[in-house]
């Protein structure tokens, strides 16, 4: 599946220099910024999407300016659609009887958990539940799928295949016909929830 939006992230290890990269990548091309704060152990992320040629200008823009303090860096053209909505806050979960299959995909690097999390999405008929990059999961994120089991087995087999040879995974569930209990305690908000 192509589309035609992009996913990018800067992970600085300067506040300072993060704000004022920020302000120099909104300022180069309309982009839309899903999250600009704090993760632990001490950086400063921004993790923005859009157009694919506005986000690798204010990527690159912004690489610039804050080229000395950057500690990780992903420019990901032809994001999947439904995570850019994921990162909006918007999840697909409806009720645990339409669960058949959940999959959890926790990776140690929030760029290569994203990038893993892209390609599930492209390689298996899965919807996304959500996807957490949270402040206090110790520079960690996850995401969830769901959808029949043979189809989330591939799901995380796509993320598994990113995320292992990088050394950055940390752990992978599947969990078939979750408890109606379950639903509720998937995607609770957290500090660092996206708006």
């Amino acid at each position: 599946m192509s589309s035609n939006v992009a996913l990018a992230l800067l992970e600085l290890d300067s506040i300072a220099l993060g704000l004022r990269a920020l302000d120099v990548l909104v300022k180069r091309a309309p982009v839309e910024v899903f999250e600009a704060n704090l993760v632990e152990p001490g950086r400063y992320l921004i993790l923005f999407g859009g157009g694919v040629a506005e986000v690798q200008e204010s990527h690159q823009a912004a690489s610039d300016v804050a080229a000395e303090s950057v500690v990780d860096s992903m420019l990901l053209p032809h994001a999947h659609p439904a995570l850019l909505a994921g990162l909006r806050g918007q999840q697909q979960l409806g009720s645990a009887d339409a669960l058949d299959t959940l999959g959890v995909v926790e990776g140690t690097h929030i760029s290569t958990t994203l990038w893993a999390a892209d390609q599930a999405l492209k390689e298996a008929y899965v919807t996304l539940t959500g996807v957490r990059v949270a402040g206090g999961l110790g520079g960690r994120a996850y995401f969830l799928v769901h959808g029949a089991q043979h189809d989330v087995e591939a799901a995380l087999e796509a993320a598994e295949a990113v995320l292992e040879p990088a050394g950055r995974l940390h752990r992978i569930e599947c969990i078939a016909r979750p408890h109606d209990e379950m639903v509720g305690w998937l995607l609770r908000p957290t500090p660092f929830a996206v708006r």
